[in-house]
């Protein structure tokens, strides 16, 4: 029969291939072994032959079948075989370096600062980001008709008055004293949201520290020393500090803590505006409504409280001009901090 005849030139053409390269042996498995391959449609062809004769049809289909699996596997072993035998290896030659990671700018900034304060007793607390109004507000004597509560501000969640992204980490000392009895020092570090425009000196999500400090006798003159000390272990021994009288609603009386940065180069006059000042974080005495919000008497107790940008912090350290540089994951950018510690 023809289709018999057709089986036997198969196999003749099976047993004389030799495929030399890879691009060959591909072209005979995709002829012979492939999704479409010419050995399958001969499988439909078992209607038409004869009953006497289809256990030998289907015996001689499977045979050229295995034929050129064998063959495949062979031809491909061979080559294999080959290329490990021409491969040589130079055990004395210089490794490949490998590729390391780098730590992240504002992790370096973040930890450089918990380390610092940690030195004088400070303790790290860190609670949730979704946070509910009282914490984030009410608690830290932010009346209801005060900016930071405009819906432009704050990130409230969908179908809700109550329940929002944190704007500051204030609400981790909020959560603290309500939970905990004087003496408190703690720092509380992570992110926090707020609804702003996207440019080189803000963003709607970034990194805060903020500190805080209750016992008994706590004066301004303790904050004074405390954030002294800081901006010279972070800034260098020399670093001279002023501060500048501010407005928070949870602190009474507040201020702005500046740390002279100089005018050695064009970078300075343009980061400081010229004055040779740059302000690096924000502080005051907690306010007596504060601590009676969150159980603490007034009479007893005294504190204060401080918080900074970290990112702020980082841009400084690094001399880093646009925020947006560390959301955007580009490996030159973080490639550059690998040596940094």
């Amino acid at each position: 029969m023809e289709v018999f005849d057709l089986i036997a030139s198969m196999q003749n053409e099976i047993s004389a291939a030799a495929p030399a390269n890879s691009e060959q042996l591909e072209q005979f498995r995709i002829r012979f072994l492939g999704s479409k391959n010419v050995i399958k449609p001969l499988f439909a062809e078992m209607k038409n032959v004869p009953n006497d004769r289809k256990k030998e049809f289907g015996q001689l289909l499977n045979s050229l079948k295995e034929s050129a699996e064998e063959k495949f596997k062979s031809v491909q072993e061979s080559f294999e075989s080959n290329a490990d035998e021409e491969y040589d290896l130079d055990v004395t030659a210089p490794g490949f370096p490998l590729i390391q990671g780098t730590r992240h700018p504002i992790s370096l900034a973040m930890e450089r600062i918990i380390n610092i304060f940690t030195k004088i007793g400070f303790v790290i607390a860190e609670d949730r980001e979704i946070e509910d109004d009282w914490h984030n507000f009410t608690a830290l004597n932010t009346p209801d008709d005060h900016p930071a509560r405009d819906m432009q501000d704050t990130f409230y969640l969908q179908g809700s008055t109550e329940q929002l992204l944190r704007t500051h980490t204030s609400s981790v000392q909020t959560r603290v004293m309500t939970s905990h009895k004087p003496p408190i020092r703690i720092i509380a570090p992570g992110r926090v949201y707020r609804n702003e425009t996207i440019s080189a000196r803000s963003h709607c999500q970034f990194h805060q520290i903020e500190g805080l400090y209750i016992d008994k006798n706590v004066s301004f003159a303790d904050m004074k020393q405390t954030l002294l000390y800081f901006a010279r272990e972070m800034y260098g021994p020399d670093t001279r500090i002023r501060m500048r009288p501010s407005y928070f609603p949870f602190t009474e009386p507040s201020a702005e803590v500046d740390v002279y940065w100089g005018l050695k180069d064009e970078t300075d006059y343009r980061i400081t505006k010229g004055t040779g000042w740059l302000e690096v974080l924000g502080c005051g005495m907690v306010d007596p409504a504060v601590l009676n919000n969150c159980g603490i008497d007034p009479e007893e107790y005294s504190g204060f409280a401080f918080g900074m940008g970290i990112e702020r912090q980082a841009m400084l350290l690094h001399r880093i001009g646009d925020i947006r540089q560390f959301f955007e994951n580009d490996v030159r950018f973080l490639k550059q901090f690998s040596a940094v510690l």
